[in-house]
């Protein structure tokens, strides 16, 4: 499957195979449709870098380069990601350890974090969990775990703190229940 890297987005121009690529496993979104019920859109599909290097990784998509169209190699597009995303290593950790769970991840910006979960998949189910990645020796704050927690309360997901050791390829990860006396 061929997809074109283009600014920090990959596209999958070719609509058969963008839909392939999305029924398999809501990789993406189509361009120009938020909230896709089904595989059956007539659009290229736009992957965030992090989707893009997980499925280059799996050997599932080749990416070139615009305007050269040259071949990206796996190391190069780590490298654009690390120059992209604030702590790319631990980030990309979790996202492999939740696909290779099964689970549908999706970017976690509108809600300020950094994954927003699925068990099923966007149209099918709500997201149920907001992922914060932190690295082992991160200092968290009581106001940091309360803002998180009060976000994910008010759209009805759990607060999950997803600590990625990347030396020894490690995700724990802490839940947080919000309870009212």
């Amino acid at each position: 499957m061929q997809a074109e890297l283009v600014g920090n987005r990959i596209i999958v121009w070719d609509i058969e195979e963008a839909r392939s690529l999305f029924k398999e496993g809501f990789y993406g979104k189509p361009l120009g449709i938020p909230k896709p019920k089904n595989a059956e859109f007539n659009a290229p599909l736009v992957l965030d870098l992090i989707e893009g290097c997980y499925l280059l990784e799996k050997g599932k998509i080749s990416i070139t380069h615009s305007p050269s169209h040259r071949k990206m190699s796996l190391k190069s597009i780590r490298e654009i990601c690390k120059s992209e995303y604030l702590d790319f290593p631990e980030k990309y950790l979790v996202y492999k350890h939740l696909r290779e769970a099964g689970l549908v991840v999706s970017p976690g910006i509108k809600f300020g974090c950094d994954f927003a979960v699925y068990e099923h998949g966007p149209g099918i189910d709500h997201a149920p969990y907001l992922i914060e990645v932190v690295k082992p020796s991160h200092d968290l704050t009581a106001t940091r775990i309360i803002l998180s927690g009060r976000l994910a309360t008010t759209v009805r997901k759990q607060f999950i703190l997803a600590v990625a050791d990347v030396p020894r390829r490690k995700v724990e990860f802490i839940a947080f229940d919000w309870w009212r006396a």
